[in-house]
């Protein structure tokens, strides 16, 4: 039995999504019928480094328990720099989350390819359960 069954805490967690990398591994993990939480909603977004740190932040105050961003690594089409812009964006956001009280470990980045459907999986199973033990976001006004 899972710790979200036994608390009865089940994370809600965004996951933004590219659309010619990450969300075709993603939708593969669909098609092979790879388990992963029905809490998991996906954004696809056409570039991570187009992402602005204030979206992020946005996410947790409307109450997401966790935010992972999908991003392309390397083989991004549209930038060659974009992991390092993204990682960039990544911790901009954990910066703008820690002033409101937010832990920064609830925002993930992963390179996921287009035939990642199993790591993806493995990574919302692992994130779901850090964010089952640290419990939901606690995001005062």
């Amino acid at each position: 039995m899972s710790t979200a069954t036994v608390t009865g805490f089940s994370p809600r967690i965004l996951v933004f999504s590219t659309n010619n990398i990450s969300d075709p591994g993603i939708d593969l993990a669909g098609s092979r019928h790879l388990h992963y939480s029905a809490t998991v909603s996906t954004m696809s977004v056409p570039c991570s480094s187009g992402l602005k740190p204030g979206w992020i932040l946005h996410a947790f105050e409307t109450g997401l328990d966790g935010v992972f961003i999908a991003s392309d690594g390397e083989e991004c089409a549209l930038l060659p720099e974009c992991a390092e812009r993204t990682s960039h964006i990544v911790t901009q956001a954990q910066e703008l989350m820690k002033a409101r009280g937010i832990e920064p470990q609830r925002l993930k980045m992963a390179a996921v390819c287009s035939v990642c459907a199993e790591p993806f999986v493995n990574y919302m199973r692992e994130f779901s359960q850090m964010l089952v033990d640290m419990g939901p976001v606690d995001v005062t006004p």
